[in-house]
């Protein structure tokens, strides 16, 4: 099922898409744009956003054409390659909706490295219904 609130044009992403905005570009073809994170939570904090309008990860795999999902992971696997991270290790992570923090509505993924980046998840536990 695809996102029931409309794209917001507006968006910061969006902005930057269009120029609007800054960004410190360290990657960019047809399909992707990749910058520096303004608020970085890693030595290296690098968001690969697609160009196209999609929402969320659940929008892009609906919506996407096969080009434009290729070219999200292979430009993830350039970048990594670019920074030094393929030797050290880097995790890429995409926020979908509330419950998963998403701040901006357009679909992105942040790519860290740079150091020791410890477990996934804080564990907290399960909250009994």
């Amino acid at each position: 099922m695809s996102d029931p609130t409309p794209y917001d044009p507006n968006n910061i992403f969006a902005r930057i898409l269009r120029g609007e905005l800054p960004c410190t570009k360290v990657f960019e073809d047809d399909h992707v744009l990749a910058f520096h994170d303004i608020n970085p939570q890693a030595p290296i904090h690098i968001l690969v956003i697609p160009k196209g309008a999609y929402i969320s990860l659940d929008d892009f795999g609906t919506r996407a054409s096969d080009g434009e999902i290729g070219a999200l992971f292979r430009a993830l696997a350039t970048i990594a390659r670019r920074l030094g991270l393929d030797d050290t290790g880097y995790r890429f992570l995409g926020n979908h909706g509330i419950n998963a923090h998403q701040e901006v509505p357009h679909f992105h993924v942040h790519l860290f490295g740079g150091h020791r980046l410890g477990p996934m998840l804080t564990r907290k536990p399960v909250e009994q219904e």
